[in-house]
């Protein structure tokens, strides 16, 4: 099947100026309503302060159901850690046997199904790699059914390979198959990316399943950042949704991120960060129409094979990869979610000031999923099957998802202040004025609702600690998150505005990989 994506640089002139459009359009309008907001401050401040009540009684709602939805994903993951996916496997296979039929909606025997694991890999050390491939091989999935490709960089020089070697001689005998890709340095068209390395390596995969003559159906492929360490029931899970779905080629798989591996190491700025987006995957994938796949999860090795793999000059591969299959089946695509933990490290340096500054790194990379915007609406442009309503809903949401998660931080901080500041006695003399504190005081008290329960579901998240801990450390663990009003801005508002100006400008980002460190 061809299929033709657009890449990130445009190859003619009107391509290029429809991708530098709409390249400018989210800095553009980023940074009007936050000059233009300082601006009305002045000229017109009961415009604002009516917004902002307006926008703080939104904001209230907000809180409330993603708050609901965080409970309800919780409890989800709690219900599916007890389930037994193997019997369920077995149960799918016995059905199937008793009816006689055997259809895209049904794989009649579960052992027919092999799962496919990527790892790329840069420069992470193979006391990590060996953390991810031990948790592989501690799942109850039968592993004369799993195939591992650990993924290298040949940038990586003679490390990668004393690597390569220390892990293939551990671990080869111990799966179906093992393989070990080096991806080559230099390839014409590629970025120094992951989604370059991982398709190197889903390429190599596929010579080994033609050679073992293994349907491309039956593969469902993982693809696992270094240093993911999989629930152990994870792969009995997916292969059963995998089986049970009619749509399995035109269905992502998406496991929920904890970002646990060394949580009780690192300081509590990265802890609030990361478990805010932890919390922000559970509550997406109870409305699960809106998800789109995020760094590890798993899909239809067919479909990944058609779609041409990941892309190979794009820093987002993980959103992107969802976006390729939507179009390829042309809007009739969509993420299932696993209500399974992926646990992954947290960011951690080798001091607190550097710690920090990586956290801001990683997050303006993450933030770089704004590069999504323009491919998609050239690629939407083009295609003509996918329903007018389809396009422009998930356009807006793709936009709007990226103007909020720079400006709202902003907004709720800063901007009900403003009328107050540069208003002038004419404003601060009206009633607007005088109650505007404390109409304000009483939404945010309101939305303290959101951080209480914050608080609690964290606890309930963490892993058990790696050694005794003194009482205090327990403290701070719940009070930890009177800094998230504090962090919001320079660690959640800051680094999207920064990808979205830099992509308003042309500065392109190249890829970071965050440096993995356990003590």
């Amino acid at each position: 099947m061809s299929f033709n994506f657009p890449t990130s640089k445009p190859k003619n002139r009107k391509d290029y100026y429809i991708q530098r459009s709409i390249e400018i359009l989210p800095g553009i309008i980023t940074w009007s309503f936050l000059i233009g907001s300082f601006y009305l401050a002045f000229k017109a401040p009961i415009v604002i302060a009516i917004f902002i009540i307006i926008f703080d009684l939104y904001w209230m709602v907000k809180v409330f159901y993603i708050t609901v939805f965080v409970i309800f994903g919780y409890r989800r993951i709690k219900i599916w850690e007890k389930i037994d996916w193997i019997g369920k496997c077995e149960e799918v296979g016995n059905q199937s046997q008793v009816s006689g039929t055997r259809s895209l909606a049904l794989i009649s025997n579960w052992r027919d199904l092999y799962h496919l694991i990527i790892i790329p890999t840069y420069e992470e050390e193979t006391e990590i790699l060996e953390t991810t491939l031990d948790s592989i091989l501690n799942s109850d999935y039968p592993k004369d059914r799993m195939i591992i490709a650990v993924a290298f960089e040949e940038r990586a020089g003679d490390k990668a390979i004393e690597r390569a070697k220390i892990l293939e001689e551990k671990y080869k005998d111990k799966f179906f198959g093992y393989l070990t890709t080096l991806h080559p340095d230099g390839i014409a068209g590629e970025a120094k990316v992951k989604g370059a390395n991982a398709s190197w390596a889903a390429e190599e995969a596929r010579i080994f399943l033609d050679e073992k003559k293994i349907k491309y159906e039956n593969v469902v492929v993982s693809t696992f950042d270094s240093d993911t360490c999989v629930h152990q029931k994870y792969f009995s899970c997916l292969a059963y949704q995998f089986m049970t779905n009619p749509k399995r080629l035109q269905c992502s798989y998406q496991p929920l991120p904890l970002y646990n591996n060394n949580i009780w190491q690192t300081n509590s700025i990265v802890r609030v960060i990361m478990t805010s987006s932890s919390f922000w995957q559970i509550m997406q994938s109870v409305r699960y129409n809106k998800m789109v796949t995020f760094s590890s999860h798993s899909m239809s090795f067919k479909t990944l094979v058609d779609v041409d793999y990941w892309p190979r000059d794009i820093i987002s591969d993980d959103s992107i990869i969802f976006w390729k299959c939507y179009l390829l089946y042309h809007g009739d695509y969509f993420v299932e979610p696993i209500f399974l933990t992926v646990s992954l490290d947290a960011v951690l340096a080798s001091s607190h000031i550097k710690t920090v500054f990586n956290l801001y790194k990683q997050q303006r990379r993450w933030a770089w999923g704004i590069e999504n915007v323009p491919i998609i609406y050239r690629a939407f442009l083009k295609d003509k099957k996918i329903p007018l309503r389809k396009k422009i809903s998930k356009a807006w949401e793709e936009l709007i998802g990226r103007i909020s998660w720079g400006v709202t931080p902003i907004i709720i901080a800063l901007f009900g202040w403003l009328p107050l500041w540069f208003g002038g006695d004419l404003f601060n003399q009206t009633v607007l004025a005088l109650n505007l504190p404390k109409v304000l005081g009483y939404l945010m008290t309101f939305a303290m609702f959101g951080l209480i329960v914050s608080m609690f579901l964290s606890l309930f998240l963490l892993p058990p600690p790696p050694h005794k801990i003194s009482f205090l450390k327990k403290v701070i663990m719940i009070f930890q998150w009177i800094l998230a009003p504090m962090v919001a801005i320079p660690l959640g508002a800051l680094p999207m505005i920064d990808a979205q100006t830099r992509m308003l400008l042309g500065k392109y980002m190249e890829f970071w990989v965050t440096e993995k460190v356990r003590k």
